[in-house]
């Protein structure tokens, strides 16, 4: 199992676009997925339970990958998270 903290950038958050960013790319993945916020932990590939978070702009967020492509998939989602889901 590998984690990773992020930050959330962009403006308006985790809201319905950046959200569906994660699961799409969390699903090509084989690896269990997890986003940690405060005390709660969520399936990276569930679009409902990542719009939860209701993650707001600089919020730290905890992601945890456990699998044959844990690397990769943990690699993949802090480029996400770190480009801004392209909304800068």
């Amino acid at each position: 199992m590998i984690e990773k903290k992020v930050v959330v950038l962009n403006r308006a958050g985790l809201h319905t676009r950046p959200a569906a960013s994660i699961v799409k790319l969390a699903s090509k993945f084989k690896s269990e997925i997890y986003l940690v916020r405060d005390k709660f932990s969520i399936n990276g590939k569930s679009i409902i339970g990542v719009m939860t978070l209701a993650a707001e702009q600089g919020s730290e967020i905890l992601v945890r990958a456990s699998g044959s492509d844990e690397n990769e998939a943990i690699e993949e989602i802090v480029k996400l998270f770190e480009a801004g889901f392209g909304e800068l």
